[in-house]
């Protein structure tokens, strides 16, 4: 049989796309009129960070190509099929995609945090990979998944492809799955601490938490991503913090506890 790709391939590696950026652009026209909100003021964000937004958005399209390319082999490897789907017609396709979302979002996690905390500790591969995605000091929506290449390969491709494979997805559910994690991973970075926003009603590791990773005294601590903060509490990489008003307007954040250098 010959390996084709089909339109639910063509779905599944297009629609996480369109989410990034169309949910980063609602966060951008956002940013604008919710200064209330904001952890930092808009000016930083050209001010304060090493790497311009031209650039940003080349690195990102970049990304999400080779992310288009690999989505698509995968599904052309295992030839779309999902195993979760085959093993009985009584399970209900929201049942078994809530299972698989479940499995995907901790192998996934599991992944990101050992690989983000060793790639902070080891400096070498701190200075020539990872150092890229932290030259935005003050983040913004679409900078989410800016990174280099190989760092890209690591996290996104590698890390996405394994959580997909092991959960067992098809790709309309790794579709559904891969949109999710870019939604996550954009409010992670968005920088707008919004009332009612339902990631941060869900997940302790939300826009301010990651946010205080991004800062240079936060480079040690807060590595859980992009779901569950569990990891960082057990293994004493937790940074507690406090959010205060500004009086120009937005939130201060400050860490709870002495920080290392």
């Amino acid at each position: 049989m010959a390996f084709e790709i089909t339109n639910e391939m063509l779905v599944g590696s297009l629609m996480p796309v369109i989410v990034y950026w169309v949910y980063g652009g609602l966060y951008t026209i956002l940013g604008y009129s919710c200064n209330n909100y904001r952890l930092h003021p808009k000016e930083d964000e050209d001010e304060k960070n090493f790497a311009s937004k031209k650039t940003v958005i080349k690195g990102v399209l970049g990304q999400q190509f080779r992310q288009f390319i690999a989505t698509n082999l995968l599904y052309m490897i295992t030839r779309g099929n999902d195993p979760g789907a085959s093993s009985g017609q009584s399970t209900s396709f929201f049942a078994i995609a809530t299972r698989q979302f479940i499995v995907a979002m901790f192998v996934f996690d599991i992944y990101q945090y050992f690989l983000h905390r060793y790639l902070h500790q080891n400096k070498f591969l701190y200075k020539h990979l990872h150092s890229k995605h932290h030259r935005l000091v003050v983040s913004y929506p679409f900078g989410a998944i800016y990174s280099h290449p190989i760092e890209g390969l690591l996290f996104d491709i590698i890390g996405g492809t394994m959580a997909i494979y092991i959960s067992g997805m098809s790709p309309l559910t790794s579709a559904f799955f891969s949109s999710f994690c870019n939604m996550k991973s954009v409010d992670d970075h968005c920088g707008l601490m919004l009332p009612w926003n339902p990631f941060h009603i869900f997940f302790t590791n939300n826009t301010v938490y990651h946010d205080l990773h991004h800062q240079i005294y936060g480079g040690k601590y807060n590595f859980s991503q992009p779901f569950f903060s569990i990891w960082d509490k057990i293994l004493g990489t937790y940074m507690p913090y406090s959010l205060e008003k500004r009086v120009e307007g937005g939130f201060k954040l400050r860490p709870l506890k002495e920080f290392k250098n």
